[in-house]
C-alpha cells in the first residue's frame, strides 16, 4: 500500500512523509516507521528535509499492484454495479490474492481500460505509469471553471464524502469562493454550491475546462 500511494503521489519526485500518512489516513509516526522498513528493503529512499522516492525496484512492484487494484475496481464498477465510494477499498482486497494470468485475463475482458472509475491510469503490463499531471483543488484560484480529472482519495469515508456532493470525474466546477486563513473553497456544481475543505480538496485532480 505505501508502495503504491508513493506511485500514485510522486511523479518522480519526493514526496513528504506527512503527506504519505495524509493519503493513507495513517499517523505520521506509522509512515515514519514504514517508510524505515522499506527503505531498508531497498525499494524507497528517504532523503532528510526533502522526502521520500521510490527505488526502480519499488516502482515496478507498486505499478503492478496498481494495474491489479484499478483494472479489479472497473470490473466492480461496470460488471458488478458496486458503489462508487467502496470501489478502492474491495478492489484492494481482491488485488492480493490475483495472480499475474488472472491480471492480464482480466483486461483483456475489459478490453484494456486506461483509466479506473476514478479518473486514475491504468498502469501497461510491463509496469510503465505516467501519474496524473493535473492541478490539485485545492491550487485552483478562484473565479476558475475546471473540470475534474481524478480523485486522488482511498479512503472509503472520504470517497463517500465527495460522491455525495457529486464532486467525480468528468463534473465540471467553479471555485466561487477561498475563506482565509487556510480555510474551506466553496464550489459551483451543476447550479448547487458546496463547501469542500482544502484537506479534502487535495484530493481532487483537475485540468482545464475544455469549454473555456
Amino acid at each position: 500500500m505505501y508502495l503504491k500511494a508513493m506511485a500514485e503521489l510522486s511523479n518522480h519526485e519526493a514526496v513528504a512523509t506527512a503527506r504519505l500518512a495524509e493519503h493513507l489516513n495513517v499517523t505520521p509516526v506509522s509512515a515514519n516507521e514504514m517508510v524505515r522498513r522499506l527503505s531498508d528493503q531497498g525499494l524507497m529512499i528517504h532523503t532528510p528535509y526533502k522526502g521520500v522516492t521510490l527505488t526502480e525496484k519499488g516502482r515496478t512492484i507498486a505499478s503492478n499492484v496498481i494495474r491489479r487494484q484499478r483494472l479489479w475496481e472497473c470490473f466492480l464498477y461496470d460488471y458488478l454495479k458496486i458503489e462508487w465510494a467502496r470501489l478502492y477499498e474491495m478492489a484492494c482486497s481482491l488485488e492480493h490474492a490475483t495472480a499475474p494470468e488472472v491480471t492480464e485475463a482480466l483486461a483483456v475482458f475489459l478490453g484494456h481500460p486506461t483509466v479506473c472509475p476514478r479518473g486514475n491510469p491504468i498502469p501497461e503490463a510491463d509496469g510503465s505509469f505516467t501519474p496524473l499531471n493535473g492541478t490539485t483543488l485545492n491550487a485552483i484560484t478562484v473565479g476558475e471553471t475546471v473540470t475534474v480529472q481524478a480523485i486522488n482519495a482511498t479512503a472509503t469515508d472520504v470517497l463517500q464524502y465527495l460522491y455525495e456532493r457529486r464532486v467525480l470525474p468528468g463534473c465540471t466546477l467553479t471555485v466561487i469562493e477561498a475563506a482565509p486563513l487556510q480555510g474551506p473553497l466553496t464550489l459551483k456544481i451543476n447550479e448547487k454550491e458546496i463547501v469542500l475543505g482544502l484537506s479534502l480538496a487535495k484530493f481532487v485532480i483537475t485540468k482545464p475546462n475544455p469549454t473555456e
